[in-house]
């Protein structure tokens, strides 16, 4: 007789669970896998871009891939000498390994907490700037001549090295107005070395708009291949070659995109760094205004759209200066009295 075997039903219903398991020893591999880390990008790895185009673009300013992001087609296809195709696929790559994009008003108020002010030494003049000069941004101030323009530059810069010991200061000449010898003057009156002062001047004299142009390009070298602390830089003055180069109303629209490419690289400056760039302008008479003063800068809408800050100094009585401020993004239309003295300047 045959011995009776259990059954059991578990042993002829097939498990509802179909998903094959891994065994432990591979889940355990590839949990133990590590993670991918992202490599820092340069300008060797945008597409089409082998060793002598990376040396092109290096001499030409773009040294890092913020500086491709942010450049146009043409200027990239004149300055390495490539085609319209490339010069596109090598921004937009730029740009995807940026990642550039919106970002909250709440991070742009915590960025806007690292601008430092800069002292005009006038308590009237810096209430009015609200509180001074700001970093990340550029102030255009116009005048005539004579009206305290070059020496709001000098006490600047002696400021600005006072408030931070180990910031440098670039200033570019183009009408031969520097003065050592004021800075100089300017640093004893507010008890700083007139020596050591000096040595945090770098100051280079432009013979032309394309040297000027030039020389606020290579600011950015100052900054990363020099690992100077820049925080101020004075471009005195702005419109004076652009003006004595571009003759007649038939250069005025190669002068104006020129000018316009000069202010965008100030522009790019002070933001990229968060230093506070400070040009002088030169003034001309409106011919066709018969009522108020007729007074107003050169340079155009081109200036006047990419100042930040814009402040019109005028003499006033007994010697001393009106400083109106006509244009800013978050301060009224308003205006101080002060006086320039040897020590600086001083309230009224």
């Amino acid at each position: 007789m045959d011995a009776q075997v259990d059954i059991k039903t578990e042993d002829i219903i097939p498990s509802t669970d179909l998903k094959p398991s891994l065994p432990k020893s591979k889940k355990k591999m590839e949990s133990e896998k590590p993670k991918e880390v992202e490599k820092e990008l340069n300008l060797e790895d945008l597409p089409g871009v082998g060793a002598a185009t990376a040396e092109k673009l290096k001499e030409s300013g773009y040294d890092d891939l913020m500086s491709v992001a942010v450049a146009s087609p043409g200027k990239l296809i004149d300055d390495a000498g490539i085609t319209e195709t490339a010069a596109r696929k090598m921004i937009n790559a730029a740009r995807n390994s940026m990642k550039m994009g919106f970002v909250s008003g709440e991070e742009v108020l915590e960025k806007r907490g690292t601008v430092i002010k800069i002292s005009t030494g006038s308590e009237v003049f810096n209430e009015m700037m609200g509180g001074g000069f700001e970093t990340a941004a550029i102030t255009e101030v116009f005048s005539e001549f004579g009206g305290g323009k070059t020496q709001i530059g000098h006490i600047l810069s002696v400021n600005m090295l006072k408030q931070d010991p180990d910031s440098y200061v670039v200033y570019i000449d183009t009408e031969n107005t520097f003065r050592p010898e004021r800075i100089a003057q300017l640093a004893k009156a507010i008890g700083l070395d007139p020596t050591q002062v000096l040595k945090k001047i770098k100051v280079a004299k432009a013979y032309n708009s394309d040297h000027q142009m030039l020389l606020a390009e290579k600011v950015s070298e100052l900054i990363k291949g020099d690992g100077l602390n820049i925080k101020l830089v004075v471009v005195d003055s702005l419109m004076s070659h652009f003006r004595a180069e571009y003759v007649g109303r038939g250069t005025l629209a190669d002068r104006q995109q020129k000018l316009n490419r000069h202010m965008h690289v100030l522009a790019r400056l002070a933001d990229t760094n968060n230093l506070c760039v400070y040009v002088t302008n030169q003034v001309m008479s409106k011919p066709d205004q018969f009522f108020g003063d007729p007074t107003t800068a050169v340079g155009g809408h081109i200036v006047g759209h990419a100042s930040t800050f814009r402040i019109y100094l005028r003499k006033g009585k007994k010697g001393s200066r009106v400083a109106k401020l006509v244009d800013s993004p978050n301060l009224p239309e308003t205006e101080c009295n002060f006086m320039v003295t040897e020590g600086g300047l001083e309230d009224l």
